[in-house]
């Protein structure tokens, strides 16, 4: 017999060894020697009041082996001589596409602009410690994508797109923790990612498919309206039929081709902001009633917040706990923030963006001359501000937290977890008021609903604006763009995912959609 029931152990009793199944035999009266195994199925933390608790649904079985394969099998084939699907970007969207197209029999010809992770974590140093950029390995470019260098959170709210779980299982598949299947909020680290990242990359070449790093494609060649090719910068031609696009958000040259070439783009809503830094004991204590460290038992504490201000959403995104904040400029003459943590969770600092929802239809008027990139050259005026503004280098733009509300320029900066550095600055100012205005009362409101995240002692820092694509490539009910035949815009380049794990289901759609006809 299998009995799924909710249990529930205060911090005093989390540590007791055999807990659960003494809970269970309670819960269910059934003698404890009867219970074979329980299973966790999920685990949650509820701190909303002073005592907390720890959350489990679990399966009990009672006079019965619980089975010990995984529902979900992979069954990887040899695809070296198959019919062959190019898809260009090796992120969470290319790797699950090139995956997928394993699974069905059709071989997976990646092309990455970047390195793979050893070769570009010497182009990560060279951003944080000398400040150059390099625009094709950075922590947007490379093997992984930007996920590869993050936090690795894989919660998503796209739970009609595809199998969650499958995605899940998949990561544990390819070296991920067991704790990403019943963490309520999982997450695998930036220090883990890497690994995991070279672990599907061996997957694909022993199977038979290709990954090209240093790969960057500049041209796409169309012959009445369908995908006959495409051309790398350095002048190879490859013959191509089906096309996966999953270049991500930040790969602006894209964009661009696509528009100069009058393959159909439109402007899409986005948001853009700053990334607020706390000590992570500020949080901890708000999050958990605590005074002073909190219970070894809990993890660093992290927050949702959203406001509405003046008809538009000024929300957290990306909230980093234990984490630290990285420049995520993939250009010379820009300053771009973002956030990540290492899987412990154990840095000092807590970080978060907080962006303003931009109607792109109202709200920047001044752009329209750029047509469907009129997101995408908001966003870069933005970017090239907060690099004057910090000094002409990846040193970034930052103000305490209270003196922006209060709109002054602040003597002095909190320490902070960003290697380039800081730069004291009038953001309170810099930015347009259809983002200042607006952070200011969603600040005011987020230090209301959580007492002490108002304070001198944390810094926001600019600016936050790659949280989602400016630009939407569109695509028909078969996932291929509707002018082009052979094009399959995907993930978050093509305006489809907002995260790993969004974005690995829609590469899984993708490459089933690609190869059908062939």
């Amino acid at each position: 017999m299998v009995r799924n029931i909710q249990l529930r152990t205060t911090l005093r009793e989390e540590p007791i060894e055999g807990i659960l199944t003494k809970k269970a035999s309670k819960y269910l009266g059934v003698d404890i020697a009867d219970i074979t195994t329980v299973k966790v199925l999920k685990k949650s933390i509820d701190a909303r009041k002073a005592t907390i608790y720890f959350n489990y649904k679990v399966s009990v079985y009672i006079r019965e082996a619980a089975p010990e394969k995984s529902d979900y099998t992979f069954e990887y084939k040899d695809v070296s001589k198959a019919k062959e699907i190019h898809i260009i970007g090796f992120g969470p969207a290319g790797m699950y596409a090139a995956l997928r197209c394993i699974e069905l029999g059709f071989k997976p010809i990646v092309l990455e602009r970047g390195k793979n992770v050893q070769d570009r974590r010497r182009d990560l140093r060279a951003i944080n410690q000398k400040h150059i950029v390099n625009e094709d390995s950075n922590y947007c470019f490379g093997e992984g994508g930007a996920g590869t260098y993050s936090d690795g959170k894989l919660y998503t709210r796209s739970l009609k797109r595809g199998d969650v779980r499958r995605i899940f299982e998949n990561l544990v598949y390819h070296g991920a923790t067991h704790e990403i299947l019943v963490d309520a909020h999982p997450h695998i680290g930036t220090n883990k990612l890497p690994k995991l990242v070279e672990n599907i990359r061996e997957t694909i070449i022993r199977f038979g498919g290709e990954i090209h790093f240093e790969s960057k494609m500049v041209d796409i060649i169309l012959k009445n309206n369908a995908i006959q090719g495409i051309v790398l910068q350095n002048g190879k031609e490859m013959s191509v039929s089906r096309l996966i696009l999953a270049t991500g958000h930040s790969a602006r040259d894209i964009y661009e081709l696509l528009h100069k070439k009058n393959i159909a783009i439109q402007a899409k809503s986005f948001a853009m902001g700053v990334r607020v830094e706390h000590p992570q004991h500020i949080i901890d204590s708000i999050q958990y009633h605590c005074s002073g460290s909190r219970n070894e038992l809990l993890p660093a504490a992290s927050y949702s917040l959203v406001e509405q201000v003046k008809n538009r959403g000024v929300y957290s995104f990306c909230m980093c706990p234990g984490g630290f904040i990285v420049p995520a400029a993939t250009a010379p003459g820009e300053v771009v923030v973002n956030g990540m943590s290492p899987s412990k969770r154990n840095n000092l600092y807590a970080n978060s963006g907080i962006v303003v929802e931009i109607n792109v239809d109202v709200d920047i008027p001044k752009y329209e001359r750029f047509g469907p990139l009129k997101g995408l050259e908001y966003q870069k005026d933005l970017e090239r501000l907060a690099f004057t503004s910090g000094g002409r280098s990846q040193v970034a733009p930052a103000q305490r937290l209270t003196d922006f509300v209060e709109g002054k320029l602040s003597p002095s900066l909190n320490p902070t977890s960003y290697q380039p550095g800081l730069k004291s600055a009038p953001l309170h100012s810099l930015l347009p008021k259809l983002i200042g205005s607006r952070l200011r009362g969603g600040f005011m409101a987020f230090g209301e609903k959580m007492k002490g995240y108002y304070t001198e002692e944390a810094n926001i820092v600019g600016v936050e604006s790659r949280t989602s694509s400016p630009v939407n490539i569109p695509r028909n009910e078969n996932l291929e763009h509707p002018e082009i035949q052979g094009l399959f815009p995907c993930g978050e380049g093509g305006g489809y995912a907002g995260g790993i794990v969004s974005a690995a289901m829609d590469g899984e759609r993708c490459a089933e959609a690609a190869i059908v006809g062939l």
